[in-house]
């Protein structure tokens, strides 16, 4: 029987997920937090479809795209917490080869599905603010779900080498992953063999992705502030600044954890391991728990209609 550290299969029939190594001893008060933002992010973004669904004004670009957002989140959080908190409250660390590469592909997809909405977003306010007397014949129904479709495509496409190029290694070196999921470089650097094409390919899918993406958000919101900075009043500046302001803060929720998690992962290596994994973990859980109540708190309508929800008939 081989060492529980080695393993001579070309393919593991299972992986061991640490949780938060040098924290063990706390799994079960970490995972207070986590849940409690992932009950969150399941509220406000079922919260956040229902409120669109059953509001008629509510039916158009931006909001469809928030519900694109909302169910990328629910996805992505659900792809990760029910593991991680078998991990923190059972001890069950195992898990198969297969369902670690489903998860792998489901977490790296999502994200960047995540990221094309938050372009998207960025350009319905583009045309809101800069065409707004063509924004309803620029972003038609059919207009919106090609850009929808296109967003699922390119998360679903890009991602789809990794797991093919993941099974193709063999591991004979550990089967023990130092987090609480199956983040790719994490996989990718127990095998025992040369991948520096699984290495070129995440780094070029990390920089087109996040670099194009950050640009065409920048270029939007360039012209965006040009266009409320040439509004006549202050009143009117502020009132066109305050429709996009909730997209700003989503933007910023959602790429500076998982930049400086990427920066700590590729450039960090003194940092305590448990920090690494706390702050991979942290930046799957917190923007979906954010967004809804960053776009509750922030969109006059949905917040209209949430409190009419919960507001007792005649009173």
């Amino acid at each position: 029987m081989s060492d529980s550290n080695t393993t001579d299969f070309t393919n593991p029939s299972t992986f061991i997920l640490l949780g938060i190594p040098g924290l063990e001893m706390d799994h079960v008060w970490i995972s207070i937090p986590f849940s409690t933002m992932y009950i969150i992010a399941m509220l406000g973004n079922f919260t956040t479809l229902v409120i669109v669904k059953t509001e008629p004004s509510l039916h158009g670009p931006m909001y469809y795209f928030l519900c694109m957002l909302a169910v990328s989140d629910l996805v992505l959080s659900t792809s990760t917490l029910p593991k991680m908190l078998s991990i923190f409250w059972f001890n069950s660390r195992e898990i198969d080869f297969s369902a670690c590469l489903t998860q792998m592909y489901f977490i790296h997809s999502f994200l960047v599905m995540d990221s094309g909405i938050l372009v998207a977003m960025a350009l319905d306010r583009y045309v809101a603010i800069c065409h707004p007397l063509r924004h309803s014949t620029i972003l038609t129904n059919f207009v919106v779900g090609k850009i929808g479709l296109a967003v699922v495509l390119r998360g679903g496409m890009l991602v789809l080498p990794y797991p093919f190029l993941t099974r193709q290694w063999p591991y004979c070196r550990t089967t023990i992953i130092p987090n609480t999921y199956c983040e790719h470089m994490a996989v990718v650097k127990l095998a025992c063999a040369d991948t520096h094409i699984s290495n070129y390919y995440s780094l070029s899918v990390a920089f087109l992705v996040t670099g194009l993406d950050v640009f065409f958000i920048a270029v939007s919101y360039i012209q965006i502030l040009r266009a409320i900075f040439s509004l006549p009043t202050k009143d009117a500046r502020l009132k066109t600044f305050g429709t996009c302001g909730s997209h700003l803060f989503v933007i910023l929720t959602s790429y500076i954890p998982v930049v400086f998690s990427f920066l700590m992962h590729r450039f960090g290596d003194n940092v305590a391991v448990h920090f690494h994994v706390l702050m991979s973990n942290a930046y799957l859980l917190m923007p979906p728990m954010l967004h809804p109540i960053i776009y509750g708190v922030r969109t006059k309508q949905i917040r209209d209609r949430l409190l009419r929800l919960l507001t007792p008939k005649g009173t």
